[in-house]
């Protein structure tokens, strides 16, 4: 937590302010008691109705003005607490984005999102308590044992004995209670990434009529999550009874031993009643610190959950090279004996490759399903950096590039098309964002999907619902590649992003970009032989190893693994035509 508290500074006036105010509403309930012990002892006993009504005045005015202190107080802790939860979000949520995708892979997306919400929360909720009643309850807690004090030495020994014994009950719930909630908070996001899944599979669970399995399975889990949390509420409900029946017994010893001082003229019945309201107000601020124990415990352990992510860092170290331009005769990209393996894995995804692409160049990517196509193309624009040998990018290793400046240089169109929530042009203009709308509809014209926006009624000005739902799988993927070649990348990857598409609207589509793209170097994958057929260099992948490389003719003659997925896609007489 300490780690976290930086996101206060900003806040430090705020941070100061509430508990003072705490602090000063306490020290107006404790003059309190006081009061009430004077009517007793002068007003009643001497039968004085006029110093009755300025007592009671007196009390009444202390009441108003803790309540002032008090509503000024919960105004700047609940301040300070927003504030702290804002920069904290905004903190995480940017370190998260400087992750690379080997540690995004590692930690996963479910326990992200529980950390970034619910995680935050409890945090947020726990400064807020913090401010309000970290100083408050001890504050009551010391103060009333010190004003028992200068009314009774001897009595006050029973407030010695009863505030450790309830204190050590608080501690020892707290120890048992830490870990169960942080059990609560895995819980928690194996729940978020079961409903996630399911989100996003609903199609397929429903097609399988699973609805049932995943059902039970997610009752499973919420049981489990109920279960944890009735036991942790279990233990913490303890800590009200426990500290009432400790503090009511103190108040018996007090009535018991003060009855026997008050016979002997030690002390007044106002001093008995002053002393018992005492402990009553230890009692509140005690069940105070328990609610605020049990609060603090769930945020100390998000914060723990929230510090694991910020200690995790990207293993990918940003480089600084902002200016770079491509010399005439030289390749865009170079693959120089590239073997990489994904972090945890076992056995490399890709192993010794070595290609180099030339500017205008269309590059095919084939191979069967895990052969590597993906995560060769994800090394260019440096998603994943190589475990061994290098990738350039006009001449320039593509570590040696700011992160920005190598993906300006790309235009990427990733397998699953992903639409943001907003309209068609807002989509368009990622990779541009001044990008005027006459380049705007180039883009669509050339990813063939110039049609179905000019039917839409608003136009460019559209709306995209989340996940781009209100749009069919080929539109979704046409929509996609025109977002990309906005800007007129450099290089284009298209990662198996027509495979929603027509034959038809497939080779009209290549063409286009092909025409239209200049002396940018484009990247096909795909599993479909006519897709990569008439690109200037084909790479055929096998288990991450580059087994062929070559034009469509000469890899039907000498790469028998190209043959095998063209035979597998055509007819012998299919084969020999194309």
């Amino acid at each position: 937590m300490k780690q976290m508290l930086q996101y206060l500074k900003a806040y430090k006036k705020e941070s100061i302010i509430a508990p003072l105010f705490k602090m000063l509403e306490a020290s107006f309930e404790l003059l309190v008691p006081i009061v009430m012990a004077n009517i007793i002892d002068v007003g009643i006993q001497n039968g004085d109705k006029p110093y009755i009504w300025r007592m009671c005045a007196l009390m009444i005015a202390l009441g108003v003005l803790g309540l002032v202190c008090s509503l000024t107080a919960q105004y700047f802790a609940a301040k300070a607490a927003m504030g702290f939860g804002t920069a904290l979000r905004k903190a995480l949520f940017g370190h998260i984005n400087s992750l690379s995708y080997n540690e995004l892979d590692q930690i996963g997306t479910p326990t992200l999102i529980t950390r970034m919400t619910s995680d935050i929360n409890q945090a947020q909720t726990g400064v807020n308590m913090m401010l309000r009643l970290f100083l408050r309850s001890p504050f009551i807690v010391i103060g009333a044992v010190v004003m028992a004090f200068t009314i009774s030495a001897k009595l006050t020994i029973i407030f010695l004995i009863a505030v450790p014994l309830i204190g050590l009950a608080i501690y020892l719930i707290m120890r048992i209670t830490v870990p169960i909630y942080k059990k609560v908070q895995s819980i928690l996001d194996q729940i978020v990434l079961h409903t996630r899944e399911n989100y996003v599979g609903a199609r397929v669970v429903r097609a399988f009529s699973r609805e049932k399995d995943e059902t039970e399975q997610f009752d499973e889990i919420s049981g489990n999550l109920k279960n944890t949390q009735l036991y942790a509420g279990k233990i913490s409900a303890l800590m009200n009874p426990i500290t009432y029946v400790m503090v009511n017994i103190a108040i018996l010893c007090i009535l018991w031993f003060g009855g026997w001082q008050v016979q002997i003229g030690s002390v007044s019945q106002g001093q008995i009643v002053a002393l018992v309201n005492y402990m009553n107000q230890i009692l509140l601020a005690l069940v105070a610190l328990a609610n605020l124990i049990v609060a603090v415990t769930r945020a100390l352990v998000c914060a723990i959950r929230i510090n694991e992510v910020f200690r995790v860092n990207s293993s990918m170290k940003e480089g600084a090279e902002e200016k770079n331009t491509q010399e005439s005769g030289k390749p865009r990209v170079v693959f120089d004996h590239v073997t990489f393996t994904y972090g945890g894995a076992q056995e490399a995804s890709l192993t010794d490759i070595s290609f180099s692409a030339m500017p205008g160049e269309t590059v095919g990517i084939i191979g069967g399903t895990g052969s590597g196509k993906s995560t060769l193309v994800n090394l260019i624009p440096r998603f994943y950096d190589a475990t061994k040998g290098s990738v350039t990018v006009d001449g320039q290793d593509v570590k040696a590039y700011t992160f920005r400046h190598l993906r300006e240089k790309i235009g990427v169109v990733p397998q699953k098309a992903v639409l943001f929530l907003g309209t068609i042009r807002s989509n368009l203009q990622w990779r541009k964002k001044d990008a005027k709308e006459r380049e705007l509809w180039k883009a669509l014209q050339i990813a063939q999907v110039e049609e179905v926006v000019k039917k839409k009624q608003k136009g460019l000005d559209e709306k995209v619902e989340t996940g781009g739902r209100n749009f069919s799988g080929g539109q979704r993927q046409r929509l996609t590649i025109a977002r990309a070649l906005v800007g007129e990348p450099e290089i284009l990857i298209l990662d198996d992003s027509a495979s929603a598409l027509d034959f038809a609207t497939d080779a009209a589509l290549r063409r286009s970009i092909k025409e239209s793209t200049g002396n940018a170097t484009v990247f096909l994958v795909s599993q479909r032989a006519a897709t990569v057929k008439n690109a200037d260099q084909i790479l055929v992948l096998d288990d991450g190893k580059l087994v062929g490389k070559g034009t469509h003719e000469e890899l039907l003659k000498n790469c028998n693994v190209y043959k095998e997925i063209c035979m597998s896609q055509f007819s012998s007489q299919e084969v020999a035509q194309l």
